[in-house]
């Protein structure tokens, strides 16, 4: 059994698609972050950093494992379940460079845009423009690769599972896919995979909205090293 904690935004949909692609018998533990359950301390006995998603395998070999980081659990869960990896040598370089473009580039861009976008307080221009034309740049990024292929790598896997989540929202972001073809049909074709619909349906109706906002949520926005301590 998998203790999975979650948060229904794009990066707790990463782990909930390859959750329920794989069929691994698992618990999702919901995390309030409005109300900073990640902040609890026996949630940072499993993940230091104090955010989601986070996973806890009471099956292994020598006790249970927490992992977090969503490109280090997609990674130990697909060696654990053998499949959504790469088989081969060449695209197993390849795989772990698209893991790593996504958490190292697209989601933290991502993630300042959608801030900026909808908790920032007004007059966030500056912001605003700089994050856009940076989200904007990964979209493209990912265009490229795409050329004569349907998957970030020669099939299905974990690099798409990754990225797949900050683009299925670009509309939110004022951000038209029209522009970036490839990536729109790519979008299209992971939306309609049963397993991916059921992980962005998981606890919708727990979503926050802008009612929580920089100006009034310290718990979630304007973290500093005094959250940790």
């Amino acid at each position: 059994m998998i203790d999975f904690y979650f948060s229904p935004t794009p990066n707790g949909w990463k782990v909930a698609i390859m959750l329920a692609e794989s069929g691994m018998d698992h618990n999702t533990v919901l995390l309030s972050l409005t109300q900073g359950d990640q902040l609890s301390p026996q949630f940072r006995k499993i993940n230091p950093n104090a955010k989601i998603p986070a996973i806890v395998d009471h099956s292994g070999r020598n006790g249970p494992v927490s992992v977090f980081e969503s490109g280090a659990i997609l990674l130990y869960l697909a060696e654990k379940c053998g499949r959504f990896g790469a088989p081969t040598g060449a695209e197993q370089k390849e795989l772990l460079e698209w893991l790593f473009w996504q958490v190292g580039n697209q989601g933290p861009m991502a993630g300042q845009l959608s801030h900026f976008v909808n908790y920032a307080p007004p007059g966030q221009d500056y912001a605003l423009k700089r994050y856009k034309g940076e989200y904007e740049r990964t979209v493209a990024v990912l265009e490229a690769r795409l050329s004569g292929r349907d998957y970030v790598l020669s099939d299905y896997s974990i690099a798409d599972m990754i990225s797949f989540p900050w683009v299925f929202i670009a509309k939110n972001f004022g951000v038209d896919l029209q522009a970036f073809p490839r990536v729109a049909s790519w979008r299209a074709r992971i939306k309609e995979r049963p397993a991916v619909r059921a992980a962005i349906s998981l606890y919708k109706e727990a979503q926050f909205s802008k009612t929580a906002n920089a100006e009034n949520n310290s718990i979630l926005f304007n973290q500093s090293g005094t959250h940790l301590i």
